[in-house]
Order: structure tokens, then sequence, then C-alpha cells
């Protein structure tokens, strides 16, 4: 079967797109991930359905699917069960592209490191230059980092020139927090806290009340209620921060770095059967990759 370029781009991305949502996709969606006009993206669905490579589904929440057949046209196999490996631009994950394979082509050479990075998706969507991650990987959790300095249409694929390879450690986060975890009683003052972070050489300390955990208290914290004219003597409740983010102890210390970011914070409580059992700060993570 002889498709277009654009044919490809459309079908592709659907196929991305609905296995990236596990849903029918609107043309809409596809239009806005190839910058494309939606009447443009809606005529092609209509000749990809009349050459039996999508089906449309009706209704408000309807949209469109690909075909058993659509996979073998694009030689795509079954990505059923595949990894789901992004691709990070400018901060950003791409939506309707997925890394299917990564080859690197250069690893001897002293000054250079190229790669082939064949995707799921249009290639249209880059351009030369762009500062690109990729991964993690599902096995080794290998982040890429690169720059695109080139692309081949006919294969669906990147060229880049890598300038980092980090492998996330696979270790759960148990293995990295701070422990015993030192806390403060319901009824700690201002005073008690400064005692203690001093006395550890730490910066933030969870609020207990018997075993339930009521907030988290940092230097920072102090420092605001001080400057608000609070005394020493007054409850560590008072300028404590009562929403605690919290991570199980079986999670692994890579997916930790979005939770930081997303949520502006230093430090989370690490739990165990509804327990805080240690403590994770930026500080850990770095000492782990820096370059993250």
């Amino acid at each position: 079967m002889d498709l277009s370029p654009i044919q490809k781009d459309v079908l592709i991305t659907l196929i991305t797109l609905y296995h990236q949502y596990s849903r029918s996709i609107k043309g809409e969606e596809i239009a806005d991930v190839l910058k494309r006009n939606p009447g443009t993206v809606r005529n092609q669905m209509q000749a990809l359905k009349a050459l039996g490579l999508v089906d449309g589904v009706p209704g408000p929440k309807g949209g469109y699917s690909p075909t058993a057949l659509a996979y073998r046209e694009l030689n795509l196999g079954n990505l059923e069960h595949q990894s789901d490996v992004p691709i990070v631009r400018d901060g950003e994950k791409l939506k309707g592209v997925r890394v299917a394979e990564l080859d690197f082509t250069t690893l001897c050479h002293p000054d250079l490191c190229h790669a082939v990075v064949k995707i799921i998706g249009s290639v249209r969507l880059f351009r030369v230059g762009d500062l690109i991650t990729i991964g993690p990987t599902p096995v080794n959790k290998l982040l890429v980092r690169g720059e695109v300095y080139g692309m081949d249409e006919n294969q669906q694929a990147l060229l880049i020139s890598v300038s980092e390879m980090i492998s996330l450690p696979k270790q759960p986060i148990k293995s990295y927090m701070s422990t015993p975890l030192a806390t403060l009683p319901r009824g700690a003052t201002l005073r008690d806290a400064v005692h203690l972070f001093n006395s550890r050489h730490i910066h933030g300390a969870p609020v207990m009340d018997g075993r339930d955990l009521l907030g988290i208290v940092t230097l920072s914290d102090i420092a605001r209620g001080l400057d608000e004219g609070m005394s020493l003597d007054e409850p560590v409740t008072s300028v404590m921060t009562a929403d605690v983010v919290e991570a199980p102890s079986t999670i692994k210390l890579y997916e930790l770095v979005g939770r930081f970011k997303d949520r502006e914070i230093g430090r989370l409580i690490v739990v165990e059967n509804g327990r805080p059992i240690g403590i994770i700060t930026q500080s850990d993570i770095i000492r782990v990759f820096p370059s993250l």
C-alpha cells in the first residue's frame, strides 16, 4: 500500500496517541501534535478509513482507532507489550512520540558519541539543534541527552550527538534515605526544633503525635516565624507544613525527581506500612546523580 508522507504521519501519530491514552483519538488531537489544519487531518482520516487502516468511533467521546492492518502496513508489530520510552524537549514530554530503538553509532571516538533514535511518531516535529532527553529505558534505566543534528524521514529516525548518558539508580529509596528518623513531638517549641537541627546537623524534621504524622517543620519555617515576631517558645505546630509529601519505601529513587520539581519541596517523608521510617532530601538525590 503506497501511503503519502502526510498519511504516514497521521497514521503513526494516531497509533502513538492511541497507546498513550488507551482511547479513541480525535482528529483535532492529531492536528495539534502535527501542527496541521484539523480539516486536512479529517480528510486524511477519511482516506485512511477507506483503506481499512482506521476505524471511526461515533459519539461525543468518539474519534479514531487504528486497525490491525495499520500496524502491519507500518511494520510496527504489537505495541501492547512495549514500554513507553518518552522524548523530552525543553523540559516537556512530547505528545504523540515514543522511542522504538536507540542505536549508538560511535562510542570509541574520544570526542564524539552519535546515536540513531528510531521513533514512533513524526520526525517532522523536530528541528536540527533541538536539545532532547530520551528515557529512562525500561531495563537499564538509561537516560540519554543530546542534540539533533539530522533526521531520516524514511526510517522515522533522529540523528543525535550525545552529550550525556546517565544510568539511573534502580535501588528503592529505602537504600538512600536518612534513618533513624529525627522527629519532634506535637508539643515541641521552635527552640526545641533549633536544638534538634543543630545537634543532628539537619534542616527539617517531621512533627509527630504519637505514631501519627502531623506535619513537617524546616529551618525556613522557623526563620519565617521569627521574622513575623514569634518567640522561640512558640509551638512548632504554628509554623509547620501540614501537607507533607510522602513516598513509599519501595519506589525507585529516580521516580522521586518529578515530585520534588512539581511540589517545589526540599524533602519528603519515606513511609512503610503507613508509618514514617526515614527522610529523603534534594541533597540525597544530588549525591546519587548530580547532573539531575
